[in-house]
């Protein structure tokens, strides 16, 4: 009698976590008490993962434009105030070109317009920075990726060694 064994399913995992993938930015994390942290930065580490079901040559992916993106998103967010739009402790009291004047937490501030930019999340955490990088950087390369060949998408964000958060994008099979 003899057996016959499955053959054994590959994934494969491609990484771009350079140490170059990085922004420097301001801050508040908000507290569901509507307490916060003060205004303070970190140097944020950025990288990203493809999951893939198919690393032959006709499925190959290149790493040039998964690395040119992330430069750009990294680009886009360095040197700003970072502010959540959604947070339900945010008012925006006047937004022109010139500046930018809110509260939060019942503190008002006010900005340069061009170093404050208002993301479309509800906190300003490496948890909500991982899932609006994913959907950024999966936005920038949904045309580039092989149907049923990428299978997973995470981005992970973190704002010193050893501390951080990913997220994780199942994109199907």
């Amino acid at each position: 009698m003899s057996s016959v064994v499955a053959p054994a399913q590959r994934r494969h995992r491609l990484v771009v976590a350079r140490e170059q993938y990085k922004f420097s930015c301001a801050h508040m994390t908000v507290f569901p008490d509507g307490t916060k942290e003060r205004l303070h930065g970190h140097n944020y580490q950025v990288g990203a993962v493809l999951e893939v079901n198919d690393v032959s040559f006709a499925h190959m992916i290149p790493f040039a434009p998964i690395k040119e993106a992330l430069a750009a998103i990294c680009l886009e967010l360095r040197e700003r105030v970072l502010l959540a739009e959604r947070n339900p402790f945010l008012t925006i009291v006047r937004d022109d070109d010139a500046e930018l004047e809110l509260t939060l937490c019942g503190k008002r501030y006010v900005f340069p317009r061009e170093d404050a930019l208002l993301l479309p999340i509800d906190n300003i955490a490496v948890e909500p920075l991982a899932a609006y990088v994913a959907d950024l950087l999966l936005a920038r390369l949904r045309a580039l990726l092989p149907a049923g060949v990428v299978t997973g998408l995470e981005v992970s964000v973190h704002e010193g060694p050893g501390q951080g958060a990913s997220c994780h994008l199942a994109l199907g099979s």
